[in-house]
């Protein structure tokens, strides 16, 4: 797949037209079944035609032909088996002793890759073709001989067969692979950017109202919005880099970036607090460190928790983020006191709920979200650190 100029998750030639082979792969298969056919079937020919001096001659020249003409079998595989089939009912026309089998070997191979390289509709009719000397076989063999030249040419297509379903397979776990890390670098870009953007909104609402009676309090909320905007630029650019690397780019004399982490808790909880809602955060022990997929999930799942509050909790103006190690788990409970009903995220964050519970289950844990009964919103999170 990487030798080829298509991308994994591009449409694959081999489901629409072709599956052409890399220039290397095709002088491998023609060294390989030139030397098959030089070795088999020239072998036969030089034992049939010792005593046919000149028979031996023409029918050595149409082998080397055969095993010449199969260069091109991966580019042109129609006009190759055409030729080799050809050339191979000449052999068996000069030299009986030689099988119809071992006649046409150099047409059965490429029968093979035609089958391979593709679709079914177009290796379906030079199979057939190939069907047609069934009865010079039975004619030279009996019914043996029939059996064994039709067994070998529908095991050629069916190895083809066999070969273009591998490929598709893995064509198949590529373009999956790819989506899913499609998906997962879009709720990266949704988490930072959405988180970022809901708390400068606020702020910069805040600022507005108290800009002329209380310039230094509006001076702190743009300062807060400074200090997001280019947290949030960090995050990108780290994540961007990860997945473009540039290493011709010297990045040495560039600060740092630090991954999102529950180690940046207080963080996260401050650029809450700047918009003026309390945030408690409470650990219980132990919780680091952790697997690098388990600690970027707990951060997500507090990050996009405390998101929807902002967003969706009417009223809310108290969060309390719990974060208990046990052993083998991490807990995460985010509570808000907002108001519940149209505007709360049970109504609203219908997406962010979904990102949520798809973190929680790509480490192989769970989430489960919902009002509370005195009031209030709740997301907790069940991570297990053991097998993430």
């Amino acid at each position: 797949m990487e030798r080829s100029s298509r991308q994994p998750g591009d449409v694959s030639a081999g489901e629409a037209g072709n599956d052409e082979l890399s220039p290397r792969a095709s002088r491998a298969l023609w060294w390989g079944s030139a030397g098959l056919v030089l070795g088999v079937l020239g072998t036969s020919v030089l034992v049939a035609g010792a005593e046919h001096g000149r028979r031996l001659a023409v029918a050595g020249a149409l082998v080397l032909a055969q095993a010449w003409v199969l260069r091109w079998q991966a580019r042109h595989p129609v006009a190759v088996l055409a030729a080799d089939a050809v050339t191979g009912l000449a052999v068996w026309a000069l030299l009986p002793a030689v099988s119809l089998t071992g006649a046409l070997l150099a047409a059965q191979l490429t029968l093979c890759v035609l089958s391979a390289t593709r679709p079914r509709r177009v290796s379906v009719w030079p199979l057939a073709a190939m069907c047609l000397p069934a009865p010079l076989a039975f004619g030279a063999g009996g019914p043996a001989g029939l059996a064994v030249y039709l067994l070998t040419v529908v095991l050629a297509w069916t190895a083809g067969q066999w070969r273009r379903a591998q490929q598709a397979r893995v064509r198949a776990e590529a373009r999956r692979a790819v989506t899913e890390e499609r998906a997962r670098i879009a709720r990266e870009v949704h988490d930072v950017v959405a988180h970022t953007l809901s708390v400068m909104v606020v702020q910069a609402g805040a600022a507005e109202d108290v800009f002329t009676d209380r310039p230094e309090q509006a001076r702190e909320a743009l300062r807060a919005i400074e200090t997001g905007a280019r947290s949030a630029l960090g995050e990108l650019r780290l994540l961007l880099r990860a997945f473009r690397p540039e290493p011709d780019r010297d990045d040495t004399a560039e600060r740092p970036e630090r991954q999102p982490s529950l180690a940046r808790l207080d963080e996260l909880a401050d650029t809450v607090r700047a918009t003026g809602v309390t945030v408690h955060v409470h650990r219980e022990g132990a919780t680091g460190p952790l697997p690098a997929a388990v600690d970027l999930a707990a951060y997500r799942i507090v990050q996009e928790a405390l998101t929807n509050t902002l967003r969706h909790a009417a009223g809310a103006d108290e969060v309390s983020v719990r974060v208990t190690a046990e052993g083998d788990c991490v807990e995460i409970t985010v509570a808000d006191n907002g108001r519940t009903g149209q505007g709360s995220p049970s109504a609203a964050a219908g997406r962010g709920l979904v990102g949520m519970k798809e973190r929680a289950r790509l480490v192989g844990g769970s989430l489960r979200a919902g009002p509370l009964p005195g009031g209030g919103f709740e997301v907790a999170a069940r991570l297990p650190v053991e097998g993430a």
